[in-house]
């Protein structure tokens, strides 16, 4: 069976899991940390990155967007998450990129201030990543009121969330809730929904 290498608390990891669940695709998750285990995590994967995924015929797949994409290729029509029309899947996204680069510069912004001791933080460096994060997600709020209001799961709706629920629950200091309504009101509606909750954020 397809395993899926890598802890729920990365939004990366939990947005594998939810679209494979949406994809229709059978797989066990096994829930290593590139920290605790990291030993463990390396003799799947040397490179140590989450998510890893190993498909039936050994071969490992990194990077949730790539591992995405093979899964979105195989999808029948009704199950896909992103739309055929080029116009269409180029919104997407445009949207998916304001999202992801916001999850990378939370991700940074944690790492430098609670992995790095506070004598080695580099404060210019702070500055940036939070300016990137902040301008990142006015986009993606901006981008996210333009588009039709949906209870169906599709990749904006899955990766929007997974990303806001982490910001919120790493950087609520950071990230001010109030001042991105749009997102708060989509991560609210889709966390409700069972296939979410069957993959928490922990």
């Amino acid at each position: 069976m397809i395993k899926l290498v890598g802890m729920m608390d990365s939004p990366y990891v939990r947005r594998v899991a939810i679209s494979l669940e949406l994809y229709g695709v059978e797989f066990e998750s096994q829930p290593l940390s590139v920290f605790s285990t990291f030993e463990a995590f390396s003799r799947i994967n040397p490179a140590v990155k989450a998510p890893t995924l190993i498909l039936d015929s050994g071969i490992r797949l990194m990077d949730s967007s790539l591992i995405l994409n093979y899964f979105e290729a195989q999808a029948a029509p009704e199950r896909r998450l992103l739309p055929a029309v080029p116009d269409a899947l180029a919104n997407d996204l445009q949207t998916l990129g304001f999202i992801l680069a916001a999850c990378e510069k939370a991700v940074q912004n944690v790492y430098e201030h609670n992995l790095r001791p506070a004598d080695k933080q580099y404060s210019s460096w702070g500055e940036r990543i939070t300016i990137q994060l902040l301008a990142a997600c006015k986009e993606w709020n901006t981008l996210l009121e333009a588009r039709p209001a949906t209870a169906v799961p599709n990749q904006v709706a899955v990766t929007s969330t997974v990303a806001w629920t982490f910001i919120q629950s790493m950087l609520p200091h950071v990230v001010n809730a109030a001042d991105f309504r749009e997102i708060q009101a989509i991560a609210e509606s889709f966390e409700s929904q069972a296939v979410f909750k069957k993959y928490p954020f922990n």
